[in-house]
């Protein structure tokens, strides 16, 4: 049974990510303090060891959201130093980023004002310093994620010292010493999908990653990064797939492929991080079978 028919009145989902992802004790600890408020539903959990990373899934009743976000990055403060945090994904906040996404009976106008809400209860009960990006940012040099973060934590430490343009929009003008900053945020439905390369070349990698994201006239809405994986022996092209309506995680795996082959490696096990919409699904399997027409009406169980 789908979270919208468990529970109740309007949806919002949230889905922070924490810069923890190898101690299960701590990662439990941050679940629990969401699951603990009622209203709420944790769908997912998702932990990666090389990217030293937690993206945790939940959704309910605004109100109650806003309050288990807030105790969510209250639980991670307390737990995670980022002075003593190594991963291979970009982060500037041992609660990175949160993103709070419309579902069902609410609209992007309602995830912005709960998002300000929040970024605004983190600064003053917390003491961490927050930004604001997705639609619910307050400038247009805000608006894309890693525009905000930079190259993470120890750059912006250093950074908002010295420009005034890089300092939060809630508190500061430093970041918490050991918290760092959280960049809170709305937007629309975004999969986390990675592809493994069989190489141990980060260039190759980095090389895919920049030719297949959007910026670099890649696919549309998609972003990119090259990482390795020590625990993999590999490395990887991690993305995030922002335009869930135009690109398929099945067109992005191809486009790897065909990028990789170019480069003498070959593709191999793919990866989602967290969870995906019905029409990451369905187009997946339209653009790989090459159906004329495939949507979610087609679907047996979603005609019962």
């Amino acid at each position: 049974m789908s979270v919208t028919k468990q529970l109740k009145g309007p949806i919002v989902e949230c889905v922070p990510n924490f810069s923890e992802g190898r101690r299960k004790r701590g990662i439990d600890t941050i679940r629990n303090e969401i699951d603990s408020v009622p209203k709420v539903k944790v769908l997912d959990v998702h932990s990666d060891y090389d990217h030293n990373r937690s993206v945790i899934t939940f959704a309910g009743n605004p109100a109650a959201v806003a309050d288990a976000a807030v105790a969510a990055a209250r639980a991670a403060a307390r737990l995670i130093d980022l002075t003593k945090h190594e991963g291979v994904h970009p982060r500037i906040g041992a609660t990175d980023v949160m993103p709070f996404v419309p579902v069902r009976e609410c609209t992007m106008k309602d995830c912005v004002k709960l998002a300000r809400e929040v970024a605004k209860r983190i600064w003053e009960e917390l003491e961490i310093p927050t930004y604001l990006y997705g639609y619910a940012a307050k400038r247009d040099d805000r608006v894309r994620l890693e525009m905000v973060r930079m190259k993470g934590f120890e750059q912006m430490s250093e950074l908002v010292k010295k420009d005034k343009t890089r300092r939060p929009d809630f508190g500061g003008p430093g970041l918490h010493p050991t918290a760092g900053a959280t960049v809170v945020g709305a937007r629309e439905f975004l999969v986390a999908y990675n592809v493994n390369l069989k190489s141990r070349d980060l260039g190759i990698a980095k090389d895919i990653a920049e030719a297949i994201r959007e910026r670099n006239s890649g696919l549309p809405g998609l972003k990119a990064l090259g990482l390795t994986l020590r625990s993999g022996k590999c490395v990887q092209v991690s993305t995030n797939i922002t335009r869930a309506d135009l690109v398929s995680p099945y067109q992005v795996y191809d486009l790897v492929r065909i990028e990789a082959e170019k480069r003498g490696v070959e593709a191999g096990a793919s990866e989602l991080v967290g969870l995906m919409p019905l029409c990451s699904v369905v187009n997946s399997v339209r653009d790989s079978v090459k159906f004329d027409s495939l949507d979610s009406s087609r679907i047996i169980e979603l005609n019962l």
